[in-house]
Formats: structure tokens, C-alpha cells, sequence
């Protein structure tokens, strides 16, 4: 019998998920090249790069909050089927 959840059905989270992978590597990205002058001993970039530093946070808590909300979700199909 099969399962009735499609294969290529996305469920509640997941673009948030995405979203905050792509956003975090941004800002994994944007840390190295900011901590890169530092080991060449060049000259540091502008303040801004140490802000888009901070996107790896800023994406880790909108992944988070996606596989939060697809918890969510799991419980309450979950719920649903007990009823």
C-alpha cells in the first residue's frame, strides 16, 4: 500500500529550512573573508563585513525555526490520526 505523502510534496518548514541553509552558508561565506586579512596580514575590510558575519545566526535561527514549525505540523497530523 503506499504512503499518501508524495514524494515531491514539501511540507510546512521546509522553505524556511532552505532559506536559512542559503542564508548561513551567506554568512559563512562573508566569514572567511572577513577573518582572511587577518591570517594575510593585508588590510581588514569595512565594518559591514563583520555584519553580514552575522547572517550564519541569522540563518541558523530561521532553519531552526523551520524544523520548529514542521514539528509542529508532524504533531498535529499526528493528533489528527488518533482521533
Amino acid at each position: 500500500m503506499r504512503d499518501k505523502t508524495q514524494t515531491n510534496s514539501a511540507a510546512p518548514g521546509d522553505r524556511l529550512i532552505r532559506a536559512g541553509a542559503i542564508v548561513f552558508f551567506v554568512g559563512a561565506v562573508a566569514t572567511l573573508v572577513t577573518v582572511a586579512p587577518l591570517f594575510l596580514g593585508t588590510t581588514p575590510f569595512p565594518t559591514y563585513m563583520f555584519g553580514l558575519s552575522m547572517l550564519m545566526g541569522v540563518g541558523f535561527l530561521i532553519a531552526a525555526a523551520g524544523v520548529l514549525q514542521s514539528v509542529a505540523a508532524g504533531r498535529r497530523q499526528a493528533r489528527g490520526a488518533e482521533r
